[in-house]
């Protein structure tokens, strides 16, 4: 009964007809069955009404089981036989999400040449449909005295357990258990109407209990104690009811007095369901700040928005995007609606999920992939209530199902973390966002001081309000920062003089006397470097050789913890992890030697040449435990640390009034690699950077040290000059082809053995040659740059389509049927990178 049909249809179609010639109609549904994967289908029967996003009942095997209706097919598919199609027995709930829920993922399937049960899997939240329930309650309105007379002894066997039931109320799964012939029996007393049949809302696989005590009486005892009567006091103050163990941390209440109030009849004392959401420290309210001139242009643009528009926020650093969005989102909430804020990476949260929360309390959550799963299993239930509310989350969260959505903002729009690049589908959260927007008919906000050129060319700014592809597109700039702080000065310091002049630090002279001027003045400072660990690889200085990594091919870095500790080598790519050696592998020389620099070298650099600055690390090595972001920016924002030493985390959004430094050690490893977006991202990269410095009311100042002063993006950098960088950057895109005037589609392909690997991609080249050679340009077969990563060999193909071919693109997933086994390949439309 499995399958999976190719044709994706949301619409219900033509309907067939059975042999019979009776008009009968197919729909696929997601079965709520542990294990079992694929889309199942089901006839529906003339008197049911069922739309996609419907929860149903459907008999699965031996039992009933619940479902969720996806899409209505025309036929059934080939290897189906009709006869064993057995029918939806009943819809539970209408909607359990809406419709344009399924038009999302459909078309997040068929635009990245994905499964639809690969993208639904991926869009929802551990456990969510796992431990859904049809229950059976009475209908006591409706149900006549004496109804047992009037029914079947199975239906009067149902009747009478769910009457000796408090609630009336029974699982369908234990009257099927108790009643023999349960199943018609519930059938013929629904059709009746004498009970109704409900879908539980999932529960947790385990489900986090927690004790409650709630008061029970009116008036107290006369025999109380005092510090009973202080308890239920407490209690009635607020609201009658509490955790238990928010009585204790809050109101030193012990759990004997709680019970000696239980035996008098005065409190009750149960086990709840506690939803878990992630624990935020609390937060003094703020309130609306006073908007500058261009900041309340833009407001007053977005807040006449009406339905579908896309809106660029073009702001400087520091220019102040989030009050906008903040002010904007007010009204919104107040009018029932609720919002949706993407943000790139978990470290960008805190900071974000901090202001919001001042601002509107409560009605704040935080989804991500950072969290528990009952912690994102929770969150994603509470949405389903429908309370308006703000959700913040990373790129996942572009499917969270959201109700009377009012407005999607996507912050630092530019990032690459919003593109999804394993496991499939490959999708973008600006993409996926803009086609939400679209059939939620809300506006979409898109947010940088850096924006992606794809943006910036599909909203032409020319004009502040364009016509595109049948809605309207704004661009509203913010060109100054708030208070008229003026944006840092950029420093560029030539290396090579550096070391003309005799210094082999990694600090040039310029930034030492400002890592100098921090300590005499008490103020804070960030350092950039583009890697972590501690050197970039280990060679030796006697024969050459380079410690590589045994499974990929490249070299291993050193990474340095503390003082005495184990000396180790890793591989960022597949995290192999193996003892420094003393001597060289291959000739057994002592001499090997570190080369370049990570974060640990700088700051053990750092910590050497000014022992007394105090410094902190900011990168994916000490913030992998759950709440490091928050703890690391909270001890350096308290002032616990001179210096914050990090990586590409430090670009994304941190907000430091202290800082009024910030030293790039070595802006080169941005600017020369072998992608078309290179220059794009190196600018985005140090203009972000440079951006963290002067954001309080203490000036601040930008050193960028490199080896190749005269660069065009380095040039663009020193004068925060955007529209210098795309003057530069977009006729080039335009001269090869290349995105924004260009779509790109790459076939990536793995696997154990080179020689497969190979012969497979030249194989699907010729393919494709033959298919599309007329549609697209075909460049490739080529290896990958690092051609073997974890033991596996990698080949790409690039498909070059023009600009003009829109959402047209060819659907590819055929090709996936050619590879073998042991060749996994991943279709990657519009990918960021192509190395």
């Amino acid at each position: 009964m499995s399958n999976s049909s190719k044709t994706l249809v949301l619409a219900e179609p033509t309907s067939s007809y059975d042999s019979r010639g009776v008009r009968e109609r197919l729909i696929e549904v997601l079965v709520d069955c542990p294990g079992v994967e694929g889309l199942f289908t089901y006839r529906v029967r003339s008197e049911l009404s069922v739309q996609p996003g419907d929860v149903l009942s459907v008999p699965f095997g031996p039992q009933i089981i619940g479902a969720i209706a996806i899409r209505y097919i025309s036929s059934p598919p080939a290897d189906l036989d009709a006869s064993k199609i057995r029918e939806v027995e009943e819809v539970i709930t209408s909607g359990f999400f809406p419709p344009y829920y399924w038009q999302l993922l459909n078309r997040v399937a068929q635009y990245y040449c994905t499964e639809l049960i690969t993208v639904i899997r991926m869009a929802l939240p551990p456990g969510l449909l796992e431990k859904s329930q049809r229950r059976l309650r009475l209908n006591t309105e409706v149900l006549p005295e004496g109804a047992e007379a009037f029914c079947s002894r199975p239906a009067q066997e149902v009747l009478k357990l769910l009457k000796s039931q408090k609630d009336g109320d029974y699982s369908a799964q234990y009257l099927q258990r108790q009643v023999k012939g349960a199943y018609r029996a519930i059938r013929e007393l629904i059709k009746r109407g004498w009970i109704e049949s409900y879908l539980e809302a999932p529960k947790p696989i385990r489900a986090k209990l927690q004790k409650a005590a709630t008061v029970v009486v009116q008036s107290f005892p006369p025999d109380l104690t005092k510090s009973q009567r202080e308890a239920l006091e407490i209690l009635r103050h607020q609201g009658g009811e509490m955790w238990i163990t928010d009585l204790k941390k809050h109101f030193k209440i012990s759990l004997s007095i709680l019970n000696s109030l239980e035996k008098k009849g005065c409190v009750v004392i149960e086990e709840r369901e506690k939803l878990r959401f992630l624990q935020e420290p609390e937060m003094i309210t703020d309130e609306a700040k006073p908007l500058t001139p261009a900041q309340a242009d833009a407001l007053q643009v977005i807040s006449h928005l009406n339905g579908f528009a896309q809106v660029l926020l073009h702001g400087v650093t520091g220019s102040g995007k989030t009050e906008v969005y903040l002010q904007a989102i007010a009204p919104l909430l107040e009018s029932g609606k609720s919002v949706l804020v993407l943000v790139p990476e978990i470290g960008l949260t805190p900071q974000l999920t901090d202001r919001f929360r001042a601002r509107f309390g409560e009605r704040v959550y935080v989804y991500h992939s950072g969290l528990s799963d009952g912690e994102r299993y929770d969150t994603w239930r509470q949405m389903l209530m429908g309370t308006p509310q703000v959700l913040i989350g990373t790129r996942s969260a572009i499917f969270a199902p959201l109700s009377n959505l009012g407005l999607i903002v996507l912050d630092e729009e530019h990032d690459s973390s919003f593109k999804q690049v394993s496991p499939i589908p490959t999708y973008h959260a600006r993409t996926v966002a803009t086609w939400r927007a679209a059939l939620e008919n809300c506006p979409l906000i898109l947010g940088s001081a850096t924006p992606s050129l794809e943006s910036w060319v599909n909203v032409e700014p020319e004009g502040t309000n364009q016509k595109r592809s049948g809605h309207t597109s704004y661009y509203l700039s913010l060109p100054e920062r708030i208070q008229s702080r003026p944006l840092p000065p950029v420093e560029i310091v030539d290396m090579r003089q550096e070391l003309q002049a005799g210094n082999r630090s990694i600090f040039s002279r310029s930034l030492q006397a400002a890592l100098q001027n921090l300590l005499e003045q008490q103020q804070q400072g960030i350092l950039f470097i583009n890697r972590r660990g501690h050197s970039t690889f280990v060679s030796c200085r006697n024969c050459g050789y380079v410690m590589e990594c045994p499974d990929c091919d490249v070299s291993l870095s050193y990474h340095y913890t503390h003082e005495g500790a184990t000396e180790l080598l890793r591989c960022h790519y597949c995290n192999h992890t193996q003892l420094h050696p003393r001597n060289c592998p291959e000739c057994g020389s002592p001499y090997l030697k570190f080369f370049g620099s990570g974060t640990q070298k700088v700051t053990q650099e750092l910590t050497q040449m000014f022992p007394d600055l105090r410094s902190l690390r900011f990168d994916s090595d000490t913030t992998s435990r759950k709440g490091a972001h928050r703890e690391l920016i909270s001890q350096f924002a308290r002032g616990e640390a001179d210096v914050l030493v990090g990586t590409q985390m430090l670009t994304k959004g941190l907000d430091l009034a202290g800082v009024t430094l910030v030293g790039v050690v070595a802006a080169d490893g941005l600017l020369y690699h072998s992608d078309y977006r290179a220059s794009e991202r190196a600018f985005q990269t140090l203009t972000q950077v440079a951006g963290r410095a002067g954001r309080g009311d203490e000036p601040g100042r930008v050193i960028v040290q490199t080896y190749s002063p005269e660069h065009p993006v380095i040039g663009a950098v020193r004068h925060h000059d955007y529209d210098q960088f795309i003057r530069g950057e977009l006729p080039q895109r335009e001269s090869l082809n290349y995105p924004p005037y260009g779509r790109l589609i790459l076939l990536r392909l793995s696997g154990i053995d080179g020689v497969e690997v190979q012969q497979t991609a030249e194989m699907l080249a010729d393919v494709c040659r033959d298919r599309l050679g007329n549609e697209c340009e075909i460049l490739g077969p080529a290896p990958a740059s690092i051609m073997r990563v974890a033991q596996r060999y990698r080949w790409h193909i690039l498909l070059k389509f023009p600009g003009d071919v829109e959402d047209s693109l060819p659907d590819l997933t055929v090709l996936r049927a050619l590879c073998p086994g042991s060749v996994s390949i991943t279709i990657d439309v519009d990918p960021l990178s192509i190395d």
